[in-house]
């Protein structure tokens, strides 16, 4: 069972976290030492191995969450609000300039290479990005049939399901291309696709 952290604990847990992550992203996590952590953070062994009892094992599926969550922190505030197409288009734009920034390196990739993807943690991490984005997507979809900026035939559950594939796919490209087209050119065909559906309704 999971001790309850009092708030200066969870203060600190989080401190080595984003410590933790800011190691992982300069060196790459193969070369990243607990060592180098404590270094970081200004923490001892002592108060590490009090926050992540399994050592770095414990502390690489905490920086994978931090790094999934900041996937979604990072297509904000335009991903909880995808109420209009100028609102759709930002979205749009700010994926794309966030997987270029990113490039061919990918923390949580990464990470969770480290961890095992199978493994029930780093699956539950994967799992509940999936689940976040595909329904801030559906919510965008939904709202905007309630419009009549998106047709109302459309299966908001499904089209999100397929949008959140794509871009899956060209980030998956990029990764082994260094190309950004494909990922820019699912959202577009799929925005416009959206769009269209209504203009012929």
């Amino acid at each position: 069972m999971t001790r309850a952290l009092t708030r200066k604990g969870a203060a600190t847990r989080a401190r080595i976290v984003a410590g933790a992550a800011a190691e992982i992203r300069e060196r790459g996590v193969d070369e990243v030492r607990l060592e180098d952590v404590m270094a970081h953070t200004g923490t001892s062994k002592g108060q590490l191995f009090h926050y992540f009892p399994d050592g770095k094992e414990g502390l690489l599926l905490a920086v994978a969450q931090h790094e999934a969550d900041q996937v979604l922190i990072d297509q904000e505030p335009m991903l909880s609000n995808l109420t209009s197409w100028p609102v759709w288009l930002a979205w749009r734009d700010r994926l794309i300039e966030r997987y270029l920034a990113q490039g061919v390196k990918c923390p949580l990739n990464g990470l969770l290479g480290q961890t095992g993807r199978r493994a029930p943690g780093a699956q539950a991490i994967v799992t509940g990005l999936m689940w976040r984005w595909q329904k801030a997507i559906t919510e965008g979809i939904r709202s905007m049939q309630s419009t009549g900026d998106i047709a109302p035939d459309v299966d908001a559950d499904r089209a999100a399901a397929a949008l959140l594939a794509g871009i899956q796919g060209g980030v998956l490209l990029l990764l082994s291309t260094g190309k950004i087209d494909h990922l820019e050119a699912v959202l577009d065909l799929t925005i416009d696709s959206l769009r269209a559906g209504a203009q012929t309704a």
